[in-house]
């Protein structure tokens, strides 16, 4: 295998700061770099030379193309491509790129889900390139990453409130940094460290399944004799059709300048999970969003398919994102990394305050920001965090607040050694906190894991509440700290005072438990199980309130982002039912009856044989194949009957509701007759591929 020269690679195909340094001027530069760093508006001027020079930086790599790469509200990216060409007097053709076309694009905005923001028969969109993000090539284009807006300027993307979360939580940071004296702090931006999980299965086997290739999750499938119980998956050896697929993809991202850093086998079989290093929040939103394009085309060339469905087998663990998240200034201070004495630490504290009141106040929008038809398969379901939302701090955390709160001297603990009983292994200094995997929302040393996330979720949405609630946090500290006569009092009393009103959010135990439902629900938590409970809570007042105010979305943007989510719920269930239904009629149905029919007859012959043949095997298996094809067949109409009433409802709401009713009970009352009916049907007669042979099919 030929060996990579990673640091050469790196960024290659990336219009990235050295790339920008070695070609601009340097005023061009330094005007550019104050746009990225710190928010201030682009000089049209400079525009037009950076789009001359990112043009020729393009040709140069191959690039024939360019396209406004944007992120609109299917949850996948999108992109026009258009040559570099223009008509010369001659005959020939001129390559030109100019800064007008650089900054602004057009595309047609009609098919993008809009959420009543537009007419269907109103065409046009804007892109707006977002210098923040640097410009790349894929596939012989430029592709320049971009906001996009309707033509009367609503947000019909995921990355321009994700934008406008940023600026918010920079704005009112700075505010509270200041009081501390901060004055040379120019700007503060969030940090994201997304863990992808996927699994991998083989092509000829993926593309005999109907409900994968159409839902990307398996709608049948009985449990295979082995599963994950032995846990000897999880970090296990490699196999090497894999590795040569984490090989090439690892070289494909980090063209890219994707910091693509840990991967390892996941606990399901066939489940992996790569993890990149930290980014500024909205690179990190567009690196994995590139990542799950990448990963996908990456597993074609080796005859496999990544699947990213939240949980693509029932019976096994499903697919997570983790979102770390952290916030950090211009001068390299991380405001979550609580140093060697955090109980003398008061910054930290307040913005730890910050964050554990803005998930406290606004847990319902976090629950709502990962919610989706297939992650409600995970959540609460004993292997993701469940549908409550807590925060997990850890003991030593836990124990400095606990002393604030009730005004008595924190004792702290000495630094201790790990001692493992072989005088040859190095002792090492033991972390303060362990870990809590049951945990929704996580400390875990400088930063806070949000483990809420499905694997094909787009971070973006997760990221813009949380910024936007922490913003909260701090303006009301802000508002509160600035007017007082003496700081230090006022600060020791707003620390106090949040973690005694807050206190119910806290929670280090185990999250599977049912004993902390009641819990929970004893506190007063929020417990909304289901996209249908959760979306709708984005139009609560005191949400819409604060979304407002920090100009993260509008009121109508928000009323369309309800409805978007809503109607990609009911879209996604009514795509399941149908092809549930097209399995059972063409597929189920007709091969439980040709294996009742091989039954009777051998049944038949060997009762012809010898009066004396009992056939219990024969005659127990056809009576219960008889009853259960008479159970499918009742099942599957009236999964049809309520598929029929689908169409009938207007509402959204009413329609998510019928669905999380209605539909997914049927769905699974079908499922559960079938997947009994595999169990006693014979495999040369079973239609598709079994749990079994799709989980193990990568050898």
């Amino acid at each position: 295998m030929e060996r990579i020269n990673i640091p050469e690679i790196f960024g290659s195909c990336v219009f990235n700061d050295k790339v920008m340094r070695a070609r601009l001027s340097d005023d061009v530069y330094a005007s550019l770099k104050k746009t990225i760093d710190e928010n201030v508006k682009l000089d049209e001027n400079v525009a037009d030379i950076v789009a001359e020079e990112m043009k020729k930086w393009a040709l140069e790599n191959g690039a024939t193309h360019f396209t406004h790469w944007f992120q609109p509200l299917t949850g996948v990216t999108a992109e026009k491509h258009d040559s570099f060409i223009t008509p010369a007097p001659d005959g020939g053709v001129l390559l030109e790129f100019s800064g007008k076309e650089l900054i602004k694009g057009e595309p047609d905005a009609s098919s993008f889900p809009s959420g009543g923001l537009r007419a269907t028969f109103e065409a046009r969109g804007y892109t707006a390139w977002d210098p923040t993000s640097y410009a790349f090539i894929k596939d012989h284009t430029l592709c320049i990453p971009t906001a996009f807006c309707s033509y009367s300027g609503e947000a019909l993307d995921k990355k321009t409130p994700l934008l406008r979360s940023m600026q918010a939580i920079n704005r009112e940071a700075k505010r509270v940094l200041k009081l501390f004296g901060n004055e040379d702090v120019k700007y503060i931006k969030t940090s994201v460290g997304p863990e992808q999980e996927y699994f991998l299965v083989d092509q000829e086997v993926y593309d005999k399944r109907p409900d994968l290739v159409y839902t990307g999750r398996t709608l049948f499938g009985a449990m295979p004799p082995k599963g994950q119980e032995l846990d000897d998956h999880y970090f296990g050896v490699i196999k090497p059709r894999v590795a040569e697929y984490m090989a090439d993809l690892n070289e494909e991202l980090w063209k890219l300048g994707i910091l693509a850093k840990t991967e390892h086998n996941e606990v399901a079989p066939a489940q992996h999970e790569l993890a990149p290093i930290y980014s500024t929040t909205n690179v990190a939103t567009d690196s994995n969003q590139l990542t799950m394009e990448i990963m996908k085309k990456v597993a074609r060339r080796h005859g496999m398919v990544c699947l990213l469905h939240e949980k693509p087998f029932a019976g096994v663990n499903g697919s997570g994102k983790h979102n770390n998240w952290s916030i950090g200034t211009d001068t390299g201070v991380n405001l979550l990394s609580p140093g060697k004495t955090p109980y003398e630490n008061a910054q930290f504290l307040l913005f730890l305050c910050a964050v554990i009141q803005a998930v406290d106040d606004y847990q319902d929008l976090l629950r709502l920001s990962v919610a989706t038809a297939g992650n409600d398969h995970r959540l609460g379901a004993d292997e993701a965090p469940p549908a409550i939302i807590s925060v997990f701090l850890g003991d030593e955390l836990t124990e400095i607040l606990e002393a604030i709160k009730n005004d008595t001297p924190y004792q702290g603990t000495e630094e201790e050694k790990m001692k493992l009983g072989v005088h040859a292994l190095p002792r090492f200094a033991k972390d303060t906190t362990d870990r809590n995997r049951t945990s929704p929302f996580a400390f875990t040393g400088n930063k806070f894991e949000f483990r809420s996330l499905g694997s094909a979720n787009s971070i973006a949405c997760s990221n813009i509440m949380l910024n936007a609630a922490v913003a909260e946090s701090l303006h009301q500290y802000a508002n509160e700290l600035e007017k007082a006569e003496n700081f230090e009092e006022a600060l020791h009393d707003l620390i106090k005072r949040v973690i005694t009103e807050h206190e119910r959010i806290l929670f280090d135990g185990n999250g599977y438990g049912e004993e902390w439902i009641k819990e929970a629900e004893r506190r007063g938590l929020s417990n909304l199980k289901t996209t249908a409970d959760a979306m709708p809570r984005l139009l609560d007042k005191k949400n819409m309130d604060m979304l407002i105010k920090h100009k993260v979305f509008t009121e109508t943007e928000l009323h369309s982002r309800c409805e978007i989510m809503l109607e990609n719920y009911v879209k996604t269930v009514n795509i399941e039912g149908l092809t549930m239904v097209d399995m059972v009629r063409k597929n189920y149905l007709p091969a439980m009856e040709r294996y009742l029919f091989r039954l009777a007859q051998t049944t038949s012959l060997m009762r012809k044989v010898s009066d004396k043949v009992k056939c219990n095997y024969e005659v127990s298996t056809m009576e219960r194949m008889s009853e259960l094809t008479d159970a499918i067949l009742e099942a599957v109409k009236a999964l049809e009957d309520a598929l029929g009433k689908l169409k009938t409802l207007d509402n959204i709401f009413e329609s998510s509701e019928f669905v999380r009713d209605e539909m997914l009970p049927k769905m699974e009352n079908l499922r559960k007759y079938v997947d009994e009916a595999e169990m006693l049907t014979s495999q040369r007669d079973w239609p598709f591929p079994s749990y079994g042979q799709i989980l193990f099919s990568v050898k």
